[in-house]
């Protein structure tokens, strides 16, 4: 198996209407992501890389170290699942991204994030 595809992420985002206020700008959003290794070697999480963008065409790029604080190491076969947010100032955007991981014997590659959409419930038909 190619080394790049050993990793699959999938996402499950929701909008949490009590901490938004959209009379200001304000959608606040979470997001469940599940990081698993499909492939036979450990893969350690080294760092992010999301492009986030709004409904106006806004583009904010976010970077570092692992995700909520953690650099998981996945064994084949094993899962890691985290929650996050991002705020936006429309009730539609979209996030996409990156990981960059790393081998035990010190090969680097990255997991694609693929595109996923932020929105209010009802906005998007």
């Amino acid at each position: 198996m190619n080394i790049i595809n050993i990793i699959s992420v999938s996402v499950q985002s929701q909008y949490i209407a009590e901490q938004s206020n959209p009379d200001h700008e304000k959608y606040v959003f979470s997001y469940t992501i599940t990081i698993a290794n499909k492939g036979q070697n450990p893969a350690k999480l080294l760092n992010r890389h999301w492009i986030i963008k709004d409904g106006e065409g806004g583009v904010e790029e976010v970077m570092g170290a692992g995700v909520v604080g953690e650099q998981p190491y996945l064994e084949s076969g094993q899962s890691y699942t985290y929650t996050s947010g991002a705020i936006l100032k429309t009730p539609v955007g979209t996030m996409e991204g990156q990981y960059e991981m790393t081998t035990d014997d010190g090969q680097h590659f990255f997991a694609k994030i693929a595109p996923f959409t932020l929105s209010i419930p009802r906005v998007l038909h």
